[in-house]
Formats: C-alpha cells, sequence, structure tokens
C-alpha cells in the first residue's frame, strides 16, 4: 500500500522526525475559503507516482491570488497519467543543505537497504549514474529492531564530509537516520523515503517530501498505526491514482491484476521485443508464469520477451468473467500475445474454454484487435471441454484462427510458452511486413 505524502509525514512526525506545518488537504479552490493562509506556502499535488516536481506539480505560492491560481492550474492536471484530485498546502521551510534519505528492502534477497547522499532534492538514480561518489550505501542483514548507532554516524559522517555546512548538525542528522529506520521496521514498511531532508538555516532537521510504501502482507498487524493516518484497516485501500485503468477495471469486474509495466496507458513498445500478457489459472501458475516467460525469453530469445501483468483467476470463475479476463488483455495496447494455461482444480476446464471462446467471437463481431492466444488445459472437465473446443472451431473457425490450446498432458507448460513465443514472433513480424507492404 502506497501512503499519500501527508500520510507518510504523520507517521515520520509519530517517530520524532521534524515536518512543515500541515495546513490543509483540498480538492477545489472554493476550499480554500475557511482556511488561514500564512504565507509563503507550498502546494503539492497528491498522486502516488515520483516526478511531480518536473511535472509542475509541487509550487511554492506567495499570495492568495497566486494560491488559487496554482490550484485551478494543478487540479487540471495528469502526471504520468494519474490524474491529480486533491492537494496538499503546507508552510514553506527556508533551505540551507538537501539531503537524500531511504530505507527499502531488497527485492532479491529482502535484507534492508540504507542508502543517502548529500545532493538531495533531485533525481537519485541521477546522481548515482552520473557521480556514484555521493552516495553511500550499507546492506543490513540481520534485521535488527534498531539502527546500530556506528552505523547511523557512519552514515552522517559521510554526509558532513561531502557537505561541511551539516558538520553543526551531524548528531540531529544521525537521530534522523536512526529515527527513519525505527519507522521503517515499526510500520513493516517495504519503502521509506525522504527526498528532500531539509536542513533549515537555523539547523532544523525536516522532512520535505516523504514516501511510504506498507508491506500488504502485513497490514493486518499495523491497525493503530493506519487508524492513526486515517484509513480504515476494515477497508481495502485502492485510490484511482495507485491503479492503473486496467487494474481498476479487474478490482471492478472481481479479480486480482497487476501491470508489470509503467505507465501502461501510455505505453510505448520496443519494436525488437515481445510482450506477452497472462492468463494463469491460479495465483501460484500466474508467478510461475512470469517467472517462466523471462526465463524462456533470455533463454531463447536473447531476453527480447517481457511479461505484462500478473493476474489471478480465483477458484471457480463464471464464464464471464473468464471472458473479462481476456478481454482485458487484449485491450491493452502493449499485448501481443496471450500465453493462458487452466490446470484444473477448483476452477473448471469447460468454464475456462468456454469464456475464451466467447470473449473470442464476440471481439471478431464487433470487430475488436484479436491478439494470439496460446496454452494448455488440464484437470478438471477436461473432457467436456475437449468437445467444446473442437465443435467450436468447427462452427466458428475465422474467430478462432488464433486460438491455439493443447489439451491434456503430451507437453509440459514450458515448451507450451517456448512454443507460444515463436509463434508471437512469428505473427508480430508478418503484420511488420504487412505494413511495409502498405
Amino acid at each position: 500500500m502506497k501512503l499519500y505524502e501527508y500520510e507518510a509525514k504523520q507517521i515520520f512526525e509519530q517517530f520524532n522526525l521534524k515536518i512543515p506545518k500541515q495546513i490543509a488537504i483540498i480538492e477545489s479552490v472554493e476550499d480554500l475559503v475557511d482556511i488561514s493562509l500564512e504565507f509563503p506556502i507550498m502546494i503539492k499535488a497528491m498522486v502516488l507516482i515520483g516526478g511531480r516536481g518536473k511535472a509542475g506539480g509541487i509550487k511554492k505560492a506567495e499570495t492568495i491570488e497566486e494560491t488559487e491560481n496554482i490550484i485551478k492550474e494543478m487540479l487540471g492536471l495528469t502526471i504520468h497519467g494519474y490524474p491529480i484530485k486533491k492537494i496538499l498546502l503546507e508552510e514553506a521551510v527556508d533551505i540551507a543543505s538537501e539531503i537524500y534519505l531511504s530505507i527499502t528492502t531488497d527485492p532479491a534477497t529482502f535484507d534492508i537497504v540504507l542508502v543517502t547522499s548529500a545532493s538531495g532534492g533531485v533525481d537519485i538514480e541521477e546522481v548515482a549514474r552520473t557521480k556514484p561518489d555521493e552516495i553511500w550505501k550499507k546492506v543490513l542483514r540481520n534485521n535488527d529492531k534498531s539502527l546500530n548507532a556506528e552505523i547511523g554516524k557512519k552514515a552522517a559522517d559521510f554526509l558532513v564530509d561531502k557537505d561541511q555546512n551539516l558538520q553543526l548538525v551531524s548528531e540531529k542528522l544521525q537521530q534522523a537516520i536512526e529515527s527513519l529506520y525505527l519507522a521503517f521496521q515499526d510500520a513493516e514498511a517495504k519503502i521509506c523515503e525522504i527526498n528532500p531532508l531539509i536542513v533549515t538555516k537555523k539547523g532544523d532537521i525536516i522532512v520535505a517530501d516523504a514516501k511510504f510504501v506498507l508491506d500488504d502482507n502485513s497490514l493486518y498487524r499495523q491497525t493503530p498505526l493506519l487508524k492513526s493516518i486515517g484509513i480504515d484497516p476494515g477497508s481495502k485501500r485502492h485510490d484511482v491514482s495507485e491503479q492503473t485503468a486496467f487494474e481498476a477495471k479487474a478490482y471492478q469486474i472481481g479479480f486480482p491484476f497487476i501491470d508489470l509495466l509503467e505507465n501502461p496507458e501510455n505505453f510505448v513498445k520496443d519494436e525488437e521485443k515481445l510482450y506477452v500478457g497472462l492468463v494463469p489459472g491460479g495465483a501460484g501458475y500466474g508467478i510461475f508464469s512470469v517467472d517462466e516467460i523471462v526465463n524462456v525469453g533470455n533463454r531463447y530469445f536473447n531476453g527480447k520477451v517481457v511479461p505484462i501483468n500478473f493476474m489471478d483467476s480465483g477458484g471457480g470463475p463464471s464464464i464471464s468473467k473468464v471472458a473479462d479476463m481476456f478481454h482485458l488483455l487484449m485491450n491493452h495496447p502493449a499485448t501481443d500475445l496471450i500465453i493462458t494455461s487452466r490446470f484444473g482444480g477448483i476452477s473448471s476446464c469447460d468454464v475456462f474454454i468456454q469464456g475464451l471462446i466467447m470473449s473470442l467471437r464476440d471481439r471478431f463481431i464487433a470487430k475488436k484487435i484479436m491478439i494470439p492466444v496460446y496454452g494448455r488445459m488440464v484437470g478438471t472437465d477436461l473432457a467436456a471441454a475437449k468437445a467444446f473446443l473442437e465443435k467450436a472451431k468447427l462452427e466458428t473457425p475465422e474467430p478462432l484462427i488464433d486460438l491455439h490450446i493443447v489439451v491434456g498432458n503430451q507437453k509440459i507448460m514450458v515448451d507450451v510458452i517456448k512454443d507460444g513465443i515463436e509463434y508471437g514472433f512469428k505473427v508480430k513480424k508478418q503484420s511488420e511486413n504487412m505494413e511495409g507492404i502498405k
């Protein structure tokens, strides 16, 4: 679960990290009527994505007129496809130095990683690329509840070494680093990031911007924390700005779906790569499918195969829900090929194939884009599913011309994936040749 900046700051404040005065959260210019403002103030778009500053989502105002104009302009913006629907107003603070500070979990090793830099307030990835010596990084493998004071001091000493103006606040910096670590551990977070952590001219250490991502798997233990920042722990929280359009659609229909591509609504494809959508039979098979697409792509296709989603049909989906799952991926702008696998246990192969064929027939009649489907089905109601598939191909061959389903266990799924990818590249090449002729 991603938190908005103002929510993250509320948590940081609980761990003795200073934050700017939070004035209000507003959704329209009219909301300013009942708010007393002391200028200057910061006006910040509340969207759960980075890059707000460059996109015009963070601005400073000196007057009420300037504030009104900025809010009107900002509420009409989208940032990387995410519409701005609410805005944070907070006090502006003076800046003497800006620091980057984060604590994250390495997704490969699950080790905790502490990163800091005296070059804060800018894109840390750019700093890492152009000035790697400006970044201090420490991998923490013991998962201690609190940060070892010696490590906190080393991090603070590094910052002082890079910016001598920080000498007078070195102890405060160490305290801030240790406090952030404590917040990370107590909240069972995946990411805690402050960029920038501001040092004011008076020597105060203030969290100017904040990113906080909670681990969904631990939310049931975080009821007091969630309540303290105004989130109902009993509800499944999904803000429109947090989801992609496809995730929101899947949530509305009633099945889990995660986009693996950034900003998929406006995704620009690398034409040398094949983008594969996945409709598995369950969550475990879904995870396997993502991994195996990457594995087969690296082994046989020079790393030019990209899985675009995770999906879980859940136990016993209806025919219409199965159809919706395929519709969703065929409407996805990145999809070149769909790999599917129905390992019928709780779910029925018969229901699965009926839903898949329903989606293809509906799209053919409506003249919507058709995407090749390659896969396998085995398990519950396989005989009925096989009979339905064979009959459907005789009755309506045109909509099913690019449907390739292996029935039974005569071929392992890895080989089905490999064959499907080879076919996907072949179709992609033929399509490019046809475009060249036109």
